[in-house]
């Protein structure tokens, strides 16, 4: 049995903000993979919830007509990855969020819900930092639009007001068109694993192949949020693609970290991954957008 104070199972989206206006500490209840494990454990014990499962129109992907790839909160990492949209557009977020968990997992737990949590070991988090993804936060008296940079404000802390709901992840088109990401998620085990390390790099090339145009990389586990790493970012905007600039870019990526030490990893050793998997990741990224080393 799960400890409720009370349940509200919403009709509509805009039944659901009216629930939050009313319930101000009310949780969203979305899969539940995260939330419903803190009840049972007691550390969430006596809530109110807001149940937005039955919410249809909060999943599903679509490709707007400015290019803009739209993903509902709503959407099962499941979803996400075999999404024809994700899979023609951002590869690179299907294969991160394969690597969530196990398959129930996958099946139930939500990308809204893996943002909302704020943790950086969120699997997602990194990749849509590097895509330059975009929230739609909404409320009773409208919708805001706010980079997800600007989101996490803290350990598990975000930038939610106690009113509001993530209604929406946006990936704009300048930020998937004629780019080629790769995601690594470095754990103790394959499987079912919280992340020791992740890192999600995407490029741009030139025409010619043998320029970085354009070049994200983003961490989880690296600092207390998800992190872009934008002086190993400056590093590669503009050069050529060499081996000296790919441990040029892995240097200057340990320049925006702070990893702590943990029961899972040291600091130090968090370091060793940070520069190595910028190193497999950078190159991966750039091999898939046709560039040789």
């Amino acid at each position: 049995m799960y400890d409720f104070s009370a349940v509200y199972i919403p009709e509509s989206l805009e039944q659901a903000l009216r629930m939050k206006h009313d319930h101000p500490q009310a949780r969203i209840l979305a899969g539940g993979s995260d939330i419903l494990i803190q009840v049972r454990e007691g550390r969430l014990a006596g809530i109110e919830v807001i149940s937005i499962q039955a919410l249809d129109e909060l999943r599903g992907v679509t490709l707007e007509d400015d290019g803009t790839v739209l993903i509902r909160p709503l959407t099962s990492f499941s979803h996400v990855s075999s999404d024809p949209v994700i899979r023609r557009c951002v590869p690179v977020l299907g294969e991160a969020v394969d690597q969530v968990g196990g398959p129930q997992i996958r099946n139930i737990g939500t990308i809204g819900g893996n943002i909302c949590n704020g943790v950086t070991s969120a699997d997602s988090a990194a990749t849509l930092k590097a895509l330059d993804a975009e929230l739609e936060i909404s409320s009773v008296g409208g919708t805001r639009r706010l980079p997800y940079a600007e989101f996490n404000l803290g350990a598990g802390k975000v930038d939610l007001k106690a009113d509001e709901i993530l209604t929406g992840i946006r990936i704009p088109r300048d930020s998937w068109e004629n780019t080629f990401g790769h995601y690594i998620k470095y754990s103790q085990r394959r499987a079912m694993d919280i992340a020791t390390l992740g890192c999600s790099a995407n490029v741009r090339l030139s025409k010619n192949k043998r320029k970085i145009e354009r070049f994200r990389l983003a961490f989880g586990v690296a600092a207390p949020v998800p992190i872009r790493a934008f002086s190993a970012e400056a590093v590669a905007n503009g050069s050529l693609i060499s081996s000296e600039l790919i441990e040029n870019i892995a240097q200057a990526a340990l320049k925006d970290v702070n990893p702590r030490s943990s029961w899972r990893a040291s600091k130090e050793f968090r370091q060793h991954l940070i520069a190595e998997l910028t190193r497999r990741a950078t190159r991966a990224a750039i091999e898939k957008a046709g560039g040789t080393l």
